[in-house]
This record gives C-alpha cells, sequence and structure tokens, in this order.
C-alpha cells in the first residue's frame, strides 16, 4: 500500500518564501483570514473610537522623539539657551529641556505641539465615544465589560494628560501641581502622609517630576495599551452592534469585511487625522511655556486654565464656599496625636463631583437592566430619541460637567464680560443644581416630541409643500408616503413600560423593588409607543394622499378641457 503526499507549496519569490515559512510555523494566514472576514457595519458615529486609537498611536510616536531630549530633573540650573528673554533665569533642568525643545531642537516646537494637540483630542475622541456608547444602548448585555473597559480608558486618558501637563515644571503646571497637593492634603489622616511621599518631602519637594515622567512614559501607556487590546478584543468576540433598519437582527451583521474594505479605509483615515493634527499644531500654539516663566511657588498667574479635561475639577473647587450659612466646611479634629484639619470646601468638591459620575458611568449598564428588567442581548442600537429617559440622563450628567467646566473661567467671563466675579460665582452655583434639573426636562421632552413626530411622519407621510384643490373646493396639502426603509427605522425600537413592583418567590415585595417601580414610573410613565402594524393598517385603509392628488390633478385637468 503506498501512500502519497501533497506537494508542499514553494513561494516563487525572497518575500513570498519568508512569509511562507512564518505562516507555516504559527499559522497566521489563519488568524489573518479570520479576521478578514469579520463583518462591521458601516457608520459616521463609530469613527470616534477610530479617532481615539490613531491619537494614540500619534502619542506614542512624538512621545518617543520627545523623550530623547527631555530631562525630568529638578535640578537647579542657570537658562543660557536661546530665548532671550529667559537667559540667567534660574529654573530646573525639565524646565530648561523643554525650553531646549521648544527652541533649540529641528522640529522640536512642532512635534510638543502635535503631541499636546493630539493628547487633546484623543481625550476629547475617547469621551465622543463613550457619549456615542451611551445615547445608542451600546452598553448593554453582552458589552457590559467592555463598557467598564472603556470607562477605565477615560480614566487612564485622563491620568496620561495630567501627568505629561505637569512635565515642563513651567509655572502653570506647577501651580497645577500645587491644587493636586491641596486636594491631597485633605483626605483626612493620610493626606499630609501621601503627599510627602509623592513629592518626596515638603511641595514641592525634588523628585516629582520624575515620579510623573515614569508614570507618564511607562505605567500609564502600557495600561492603555492593555485597555485597548482588551477592549478591540471584546469587540471582536461580541457582534458588533448596528443601527437598526431592514435586515438587521441581534443574529446577523450587515456591513463590509475587515480585508480589504475596512483596512484601506482604515489606513487612511489614520493619515487623515495625523494631518489634521499636524495642520492645527503648525498653525495654532498651545501651551507656550516660555511665556509662563519657571515655575515659583510665590506668584499665581491670572486668567490661566488647566486643560478642558482637568477644568471641570478645578471649576468645582471655585464653586465651594467656605461656609453654608453659618456652618463652616473647615474643622480642626483632635487626635492623641495631634489636631487635623478636615478641610470638606477642598475634598468634597475634588472627589465628590467626579466620584458621583464615575460610580453613575461604571454602574449604568447594571442600573438600566435593573430598572427595566430586560436581560436580553441588544445587538441593535437604539435612535436616541428613542430611548428618551437615557438621553435625558446624558444630557443632564453633560450640562452637570460644562456648569463646572465654565466655573474653571469664572475670572475671564468676569473681566470679559465686565460683571462681578461674586455674581459670576453665585449665578454658576445655582445652575450645579438647577443645570442638570433642568437639562433632563428639557431633553425628556424634546425626545419625545421627536417621537411623537416620527410617530405622525409613520401614520401620514411626510410634508411635500404640495398644495391642491379638491373638486369641492378644499385646499389640502399633499403628503408623500415614506417608503418601507425609513418607515421600519421610525416604528422599530423597544418602548419600555412602567413596571410595578413585582413579588418575589415568598409572595413578598422588598423596599429595593418598590424603590425600582417608582423610578420606573418616573423614567417610563410618560412614553410614545410605536406606530403598530394595525394602526398603519387602518391608516392605509383611508385614501392615500397620492391618490387624493391625483384625483385632483384628473378634475384640474377636465376643467381646463
Amino acid at each position: 500500500m503506498s501512500v502519497t503526499s501533497a506537494t508542499p507549496y514553494e513561494a516563487k519569490t525572497r518575500l513570498g518564501r519568508v512569509t511562507n515559512f512564518v505562516d507555516s510555523r504559527v499559522n497566521g494566514s489563519g488568524m489573518v483570514k479570520g479576521l478578514g472576514r469579520k463583518i462591521f457595519p458601516d457608520h459616521w458615529s463609530f469613527m470616534f473610537g477610530e479617532v481615539a486609537l490613531y491619537c494614540f498611536v500619534i502619542l506614542l510616536l512624538t512621545g518617543t522623539f520627545l523623550t530623547f531630549f527631555f530631562d525630568p530633573s529638578m535640578a537647579e540650573t542657570r537658562y543660557e539657551g536661546s530665548y532671550v528673554p529667559l537667559r540667567g533665569v534660574e529654573m530646573s533642568v525639565a524646565y530648561e529641556s523643554s525650553l531646549n525643545i521648544s527652541f533649540d531642537v529641528r522640529g522640536g516646537l512642532f512635534m510638543r505641539q502635535v503631541h499636546h494637540w493630539s493628547a487633546l483630542l484623543f481625550v476629547a475622541a475617547v469621551s465622543v465615544h463613550m457619549l456615542r456608547v451611551f445615547f445608542t444602548g451600546a452598553f448593554r448585555k453582552p458589552r457590559e465589560l467592555n463598557w467598564v473597559v472603556g470607562g477605565v480608558l477615560l480614566i487612564l486618558s485622563l491620568a496620561a494628560g495630567f501627568t505629561g501637563y505637569s512635565l515642563p515644571d513651567d509655572l502653570l503646571s506647577g501651580n497645577g501641581l500645587r491644587i493636586i497637593d491641596g486636594v491631597i492634603k485633605s483626605v483626612p489622616v493620610v493626606g499630609t502622609y501621601i503627599s510627602f511621599f509623592l513629592f518626596g518631602g515638603e511641595f514641592p519637594g525634588t523628585a516629582i517630576i520624575g515620579r510623573l515622567y515614569m508614570l507618564h512614559i511607562l505605567l500609564v501607556p502600557a495600561l492603555i495599551l492593555l485597555m485597548i487590546a482588551i477592549h478591540l478584543f471584546m469587540v471582536v468576540i461580541h457582534k458588533h452592534t448596528q443601527f437598526r433598519g431592514p435586515g438587521r437582527t441581534n443574529n446577523n451583521v450587515v456591513g463590509y469585511p475587515v480585508g480589504p474594505v475596512y483596512a484601506a479605509k482604515a489606513g487612511g483615515f489614520f493619515f487623515i487625522v495625523f494631518g489634521v493634527i499636524a495642520i492645527i499644531a503648525g498653525f495654532f500654539t498651545i501651551n507656550p511655556i516660555w511665556n509662563y516663566g519657571p515655575y515659583d511657588p510665590s506668584p499665581v498667574s491670572a486668567g490661566t486654565q488647566p486643560d478642558w479635561y482637568i477644568g471641570w475639577v478645578d471649576g468645582a473647587l471655585r464653586l465651594m464656599p467656605g461656609y453654608l450659612g453659618a456652618f463652616p466646611l473647615e474643622w480642626v479634629i483632635p487626635f492623641p496625636w495631634g489636631d487635623n484639619t478636615l478641610s470638606l470646601n477642598v475634598l468634597l468638591p475634588a472627589l465628590g463631583p467626579a466620584g458621583l459620575v464615575f460610580t453613575l458611568l461604571f454602574a449604568w449598564p447594571w442600573i438600566e437592566a435593573w430598572l427595566t428588567k430586560d436581560k436580553r442581548v441588544h445587538n441593535l442600537l437604539d435612535r436616541p430619541r428613542n430611548a428618551p429617559y437615557r438621553t435625558a440622563v446624558g444630557v443632564a450628567g453633560i450640562t452637570f460637567y460644562c456648569v463646572m467646566w465654565a466655573a474653571a473661567s469664572s475670572d475671564l467671563i468676569a473681566t470679559h464680560f465686565h460683571v462681578s466675579l461674586n455674581d459670576v460665582t453665585y449665578w454658576l452655583r445655582v445652575l450645579f443644581f438647577v443645570g442638570p434639573i433642568l437639562g433632563f426636562i428639557i431633553a425628556r421632552r424634546i425626545a419625545l416630541a421627536l417621537q411623537r413626530k416620527d410617530r405622525e411622519i409613520v401614520l401620514h407621510g411626510v410634508e411635500s409643500g404640495r398644495i391642491v384643490r379638491l373638486p369641492h373646493g378644499e385646499y389640502i396639502e399633499v403628503h408623500e408616503p415614506l417608503d418601507e426603509y425609513k418607515r421600519y427605522r421610525l416604528v422599530d425600537f423597544d418602548s419600555y413600560k412602567a413596571l410595578p413592583a413585582q413579588p418575589d418567590a415568598n409572595g413578598k415585595i422588598s423596599r429595593k423593588e418598590k424603590r425600582r417601580a417608582k423610578l420606573s414610573r418616573f423614567f417610563f410613565e410618560d412614553r410614545v409607543a410605536p406606530v403598530t402594524p394595525s394602526e398603519l393598517e387602518n391608516a392605509h385603509h383611508h385614501e392615500s394622499p397620492s391618490e387624493v392628488a391625483a384625483k385632483a390633478d384628473d378634475q384640474v385637468s377636465i376643467e381646463q378641457r
């Protein structure tokens, strides 16, 4: 009995032989083939995650360049570089190397600005991507853990931005570090010890820049890379979410394969993002550290704000009063080993709003599932108007953030508009509480109104702007009926009802279930149900607008004859 074996494949080119050698050892073609066949839907809102990824790649490239020239030392030196106004000024080596990058390294200032602009855009893209996921309901089962990964990525992006922002050791970044030092020291009992060990002594110490540098170039980027890998792995494992439409279900994905369609689009889109950031960096100055001078604890610059993603914490600190009526917010608590100051006027605004926002962010997938008792798999996305309760919560959160962000510029608002700084602060304090409530109410009413408009369009068609006269003299506007695709988009959505409290296995209704029922009524009692097939059929039993228009046209032509 003879056994014949297939002739092994032999590549004809050198590159082909190398590729075949690697593939025969690691079976890479199978992985590439499987990933290349992965189907992704095509929608413009999905690009924000790609923008964040590309910005991070740009950050790695430009950051590698900057590490060749930056010296993270707080040793004192005298500047003798190219920038004449600062010659002879004593400063740290870190600040001197930042000036040298800006004025003496070829392309250094451009690379600094590309790095800074891409950092701002990275945090913005991650934030907008998270908002898109939230408003469309893409965080629901089975993607709850991926939502948590995204939240961790957002926190890490803030950490990366702040640690990099503090490295030049200029006056602006030094004041930011001083604020962080005050927040750390406001933590009861252990705050002063944490500050001492972090700064290597009393602020500013001699070690903080080097420690932030290690965090900025090693630990935080490594964690971000890990989170990105986990995030993309989960995206591949789960079906990609898609917007509703004909032929789209929870069990399929309508779109294009990764290769070659999305691979080519992604490569081109990366260079577009890189080009836009390069243009911005070339034409618009950001963080001119030479204007601020080296950090000195004695002066405090006016009219300066931190980067936008940190500004909301600064704004919360500005809004917090020292007293609530006659009640002081700073207490001296005696301990056996000495007195300890509890500064609630610093601790609460620094940690309270951020803790509230991120706690709700991480817990929301489970909060919504608990409210709706919906445990189904969701691969289809919602239009924000079709989830008015969720949209209203999101708008309230954005309003909450924007009020604190505006408060970080309260001094500039007062000087530019020639109003009292106290009045600006008082109004922003009112908006801090009232703004999110108004945002919730207004956004919810707008979403419900848009749902009612969609319902009217489905039943009666789209206004065409064409007026016709009927044979008996009546004037009507002709409505054009929707095509099936658009009508499907308007009627296919989940409309949750208020669920009353449900008894448990023992027939008892717990307090937790009663609270859930109250929240369910609050969120879902006012709702607009989608058009049912019977309603649509009844609407179509009447004479359609096009038939009315056709008869009117026939009547006009007869009268003209």
